[in-house]
């Protein structure tokens, strides 16, 4: 079976050769950068210690330095599947969700049309090269002129002119023995509805020919220099070639450039891309003429693992930088992002860099904002927080957005950098309040205000006890880490509890997201869990990980797969952590309210915290932990006792000050 021209180079465009190597190798991460798709491993060709097999992933190619094995994504899956090459590209295309093309004999007629529709497109661009040198362009030379465009850059673009009539075009190709629906087919010529000759698709327009990723011309963009012409700018039909939701305007010098360290620069049109190039920012690309589409993003991430969209400084701008977020927020991963340079009021990049050189493009890009600070001037620019339901209808918009976002530990992330914006936008961020100075306390050394729990004789063998507050959060964190490990079917129960708890040992909030990535890709057994989990992190952490004394006598994790046992024992350790730290958060807002109103609603508040915090270890520490009265009669572990004397001593003051 032979495949279509372009098909193998879709294929290996779609594919990242990085995750499919990587289903088969551990990489060295000391030696690799996977910002710029520069991977090291050990070889999985020859027997090595060493990290000496190279994944170029920008260019699509591997090369071992030890055993010279080397090629790209279609040879990998031949070479370790032990496969044929057609067989090996079926494997690939499902993978990256290309349909196969169907086995008929008319498949080397289409391909073979296909080369004949490039040939006729290369035939037209050389003709409106030649026409921009004419003396009925010379409108057209003035205004290239204008806009600081030199003949060298002229040529390396292949700018043209469509003269100013209906036949120029069709004329020229027809002459040269071209046939008629070639012409119109390729999208150069449009059918007349009079019964008259076929009629030019460009006309009196300065001509942008669109290449593929080989080099081939497979469209037009015509810019019109009739200042009354309906479209300013317009894009080639469809046809066989050109899909302009698939195609970005210079991705062939922008892959190259890229690939030697330069940004890849989104921007909106054909001058923006040729003004950043001749700047000096030769990975600039656009869309041709619409908004982003995920296949788009898909090109620019095969590119770079951070795009910059530098778009308009206008309203239009902004709202099309809006589009691409709503549109890459589901498609997120690790390390795969956007970054947006938002230009001056009314100016576009080419404004820019004529304005102020290569020097202020350079400057906006060092200032490009993360994803999430855009996403957040969406939901508050122009808007005011003055009441409860305006704060809550806030919340509730940004919950939307980020639940958009798939994988966990970047849904994570974003959710804390909210957070720590609302705090600024609402003026209640934490400076040394009550909160962090019992976190404090849970750590070993902490502040000496706090006099230390002793332990009655009877509960000095209760490890929990021993440990103090931090590190028994620790443990319930490693139990209920260790009881997912061990029996992986409860996790989606769980989930989004698991993805909200907030880890404070070193080491287990990678494991947790690890876990919820790892089963949300596929089910998992927990042996083969285990083993992929040692693969992303290391034998280390799970060793670490279960070689806790708390940890090995936990019932589930003696019993692995009971899961009846593992969902009582995370449901119960989860409301542990969530009430204890619940009381401490109490306290914290408690000491930001008295810089506000301060009364009778503050202690009631603790005492409801507080009591719900006691119902929740009651039964674990019914007979090894002394317990004081808090407010309103409720029983507090005296492990708080002292950050709430501190706060009720404050509320006092306060009260009698006023």
């Amino acid at each position: 079976m032979s495949l279509p021209p372009g098909f193998l180079d879709e294929l290996r465009t779609r594919v990242s050769l990085s995750q499919v190597v990587g289903r088969k190798v551990m990489w060295d991460m000391r030696k690799s950068n996977q910002g710029k798709g520069d991977m090291w491993a050990p070889c999985p060709f020859h027997q090595e210690k060493s990290a000496s097999f190279h994944v170029d992933d920008r260019k699509g190619f591997y090369y071992c330095f030890g055993c010279h094995a080397k090629g790209d994504a279609v040879t990998f899956v031949k070479e370790t599947e032990n496969v044929g090459f057609m067989e090996a590209v079926e494997i690939l295309a499902r993978e990256a969700g290309m349909q196969m093309p169907v086995r008929d004999p008319q498949a080397q007629q289409k391909a073979d049309r296909r080369t004949q529709l490039a040939e006729v497109m290369e035939q037209a661009a050389q003709f409106f090269v030649l026409q921009l040198r004419t003396g009925q362009a010379g409108a057209a030379r003035d205004y290239l002129a204008k806009r600081g465009l030199k003949p060298a850059a002229l040529e390396r673009f292949g700018i043209g002119f469509a003269p100013d009539g209906w036949q120029g075009l069709w004329d020229h190709l027809t002459g040269k023995g071209v046939s008629e629906d070639l012409i119109l087919d390729a999208g150069l010529a449009k059918a007349s509805t009079k019964g008259k000759k076929p009629f030019d698709v460009f006309r009196n327009r300065i001509m942008f020919p669109i290449r593929d990723v080989r080099g081939r011309c497979i469209a037009f963009g015509g810019r019109a220099m009739d200042p009354h012409d309906n479209a300013k700018y317009l894009n080639s039909p469809d046809t066989e070639l050109f899909d302009k939701g698939r195609t970005l305007y210079n991705h062939a010098p922008a892959r190259e450039a890229a690939g030697k360290g330069k940004p890849l620069i989104v921007a909106e049109g054909y001058m923006d891309v040729i003004a950043l190039s001749e700047a000096g920012f030769a990975a600039a690309v656009a869309p041709l003429g619409t908004a982003v589409t995920d296949t788009q993003l898909q090109l620019m991430w095969r590119i770079t693992p951070e795009p910059v969209i530098a778009l308009d400084g206008d309203r239009a701008g902004f709202n099309a930088a809006l589009r691409v977020i709503d549109l890459a927020l589901p498609l997120l991963e690790a390390g795969q992002s956007l970054r947006f340079a938002m230009m001056p009021e009314g100016k576009d990049p080419d404004d820019l860099i004529r304005a102020g050189g290569a020097g202020a493009m350079q400057s906006l890009l060092d200032q490009a904002l993360p994803m999430v600070d855009l996403l957040w001037r969406r939901e508050t620019e122009g808007q005011v927080f003055d009441s409860p339901e305006r704060r809550a209808m806030l919340d509730k918009s940004l919950r939307a957005k980020i639940k958009l976002i798939k994988d966990p530990s970047i849904r994570a992330h974003y959710g804390e950098a909210i957070k720590e914006m609302r705090w600024e936008l609402f003026g209640t961020r934490r400076k040394a309040t009550a909160l962090d100075r019992a976190k404090a306390a849970w750590t070993p050394g902490g502040p000496r205000w706090q006099a230390p729990v002793v332990p009655q004789s009877s509960t000095k063998s209760s490890f929990l006890a021993q440990a103090g507050d931090a590190v028994g959060d620790q443990l319930r964190e490693a139990v209920i880490l260790a009881t997912l490990i061990c029996t992986p079917s409860v996790i989606e129960e769980f989930e989004g509890e698991i993805e909200r708890m907030e880890c404070l040992a070193a080491g287990h909030a990678a494991l947790r997201d690890a876990l919820l990535r790892l089963t949300a890709q596929q089910a998992h057994d927990d042996q083969s869990l285990q083993a992929a989990l040692a693969q992303e992190l290391g034998g280390e952490a799970l060793e670490s990980l279960f070689a806790l004394p708390h940890v090995r006598i936990v019932p589930p994790v003696r019993q692995p797969g009971n899961t009846e046992m593992a969902r009582m024992t995370v449901a119960e350790e989860l409301a542990k952590l969530t009430c204890q730290r619940g009381l401490i958060s109490e306290i914290a807002e408690a000491e930001e309210d008295l810089e506000g109103l301060a009364d009778e609603a503050v202690t009631w508040r603790l005492s409801q915290a507080a009591e719900a915090n006691n119902r929740a270890v009651r039964s674990q520490h019914e007979d090894q932990t002394e317990y004081d009265t808090g407010p309103n009669g409720a029983r507090i572990n005296r492990s708080e006792r002292s950050a709430l004397d501190a706060l009720m001593d404050k509320i006092t003051f306060t009260k009698r000050d006023r």
